[in-house]
């Protein structure tokens, strides 16, 4: 039986596991960010690739991922077993860093997105069950939050050491990605030998997670919050667009990475102490103000590509995200059975993946007909219609420790 929090902080409570996972997430965030931060620019300048080409490559690769997320945490509820998913994904991850150093055209870089994602889409539900497991209930927000945090530390660490290097070697783009790979897979050694799952989610029995029977046992609150984050997707299309508004500023080549550290930098900031936040007030109200700093966000940033107005826009772009996305996974996590959270953060991401690469291609189009300023306003017209959608109906389930 839980009582109110004592004086130890609740990031001293936070059980090691969640830690060590959030280490782990930092240095593959460190190795993809890394690459990611660099890539739209060596897709267009170096391989003279279109911009709707890049936008339908993100919008794939990071749909991918999220549609991978449905088999993989549904594999982990049947098997009671989350670590070695986990391994597997980051695994393919650390593989995939390689690639992007060595393609010559379209062709590999595609293979090399999608195998990554394909990675990502493995470790994601499993991990984020495995948190879950992990985490006291009281402190479940705060625990998102800290893992989310941990995860954007490296988000912006990796947009730094790839503007450091390309001023160092000239912006050499391959060269920075063959160094990239390195936190990768220093990511899965620490995975491998520095989290033991919990025994409650290796040894109990499973049933089918797909059976009829179980699907119901997720109820309407978790249906609920599964359309509401498929709508709040669409409202936010790839982060490859931040990139080439920062390449509009008349930013050097080689320092347009900064605004992803930026970017990343507030996103950390914030994530945990929302996290905290959110485990003492009513989510469907924090996520409705995260999505009116969303629309300030893209008004801001449609305004102009001077860049101090680019930086104020990927500032608020930032804290958005501090506010709503370990949110969303403790509402998932909130809302479903002990034994179904890798199905349920599966079918999350599932609808949450069909509206990213819908956004992201649409942005893509968008921005190749009408311009990026127009791209901005239509993200600021879906922020709109999804802070319709989530004031319209919140249920019981959005308040502050309802399981």
């Amino acid at each position: 039986m839980s009582s109110p929090l004592p004086s130890k902080s609740a990031s001293a409570q936070i059980p090691a596991g969640i830690w060590v996972l959030g280490f782990v997430s930092m240095l593959m965030d460190i190795s993809s960010e890394m690459i990611h931060s660099l890539l739209p620019l060596f897709m267009v300048g170096t391989l003279g690739m279109s911009v709707l080409m890049v936008g339908l490559i993100e919008g794939l690769a990071e749909s991918t991922a999220l549609i991978v997320k449905v088999f993989s945490g549904t594999l982990s509820d049947y098997l009671g077993r989350r670590k070695a998913l986990a391994v597997l994904g980051y695994g393919l991850g650390a593989l995939s860093k390689p690639l992007f150093a060595l393609a010559p055209a379209m062709g590999l870089v595609l293979t090399a997105r999608l195998l990554d994602r394909v990675g990502k889409g493995i470790r994601g539900a499993p991990r984020d069950a495995l948190v879950a497991d992990l985490a006291p209930p009281e402190l479940r927000g705060a625990a998102f939050g800290l893992r989310q945090s941990l995860d954007t530390v490296g988000a912006f660490v990796g947009p730094l050491l790839a503007v450091g290097l390309m001023l160092l070697w000239a912006n050499d783009f391959r060269a920075v990605f063959w160094v990239a790979a390195l936190p990768g897979f220093m990511a899965v050694a620490l995975l491998i030998f520095g989290v033991r799952e919990p025994l409650h989610a290796a040894g109990q029995p499973r049933v089918n997670p797909l059976r009829q029977g179980s699907l119901k046992r997720l109820g309407a609150a978790y249906w609920w919050v599964v359309g509401v984050g498929a709508v709040f997707t669409l409202a936010r299309f790839s982060e490859a667009f931040l990139v080439l508004r920062a390449q509009q500023s008349g930013m050097a080549v080689a320092l347009v990475p900064l605004v992803m550290v930026a970017m990343n930098l507030i996103y950390s900031a914030s994530a945990y102490p929302f996290g905290k936040l959110s485990d003492r007030m009513s989510h469907t109200t924090l996520l409705a103000l995260g999505l009116v700093v969303l629309v300030a966000a893209d008004l801001v940033l449609a305004s102009s590509a001077h860049w101090a107005v680019l930086l104020a826009g990927v500032a608020l772009w930032g804290v958005h995200m501090g506010m709503t996305q370990g949110l969303l996974a403790t509402m998932v996590a909130d809302a479903a059975p002990a034994d179904l959270r890798g199905t349920a953060f599966g079918f999350f991401n599932l609808l949450s993946g069909v509206a990213m690469l819908l956004a992201s291609g649409l942005a893509g189009w968008l921005w190749q007909q009408r311009g990026a300023a127009f791209t901005f306003y239509a993200g600021a017209a879906f922020c709109l219609l999804a802070l319709l959608a989530l004031l319209w109906r919140g249920p019981a389930s959005a308040r502050p420790g309802a399981r």
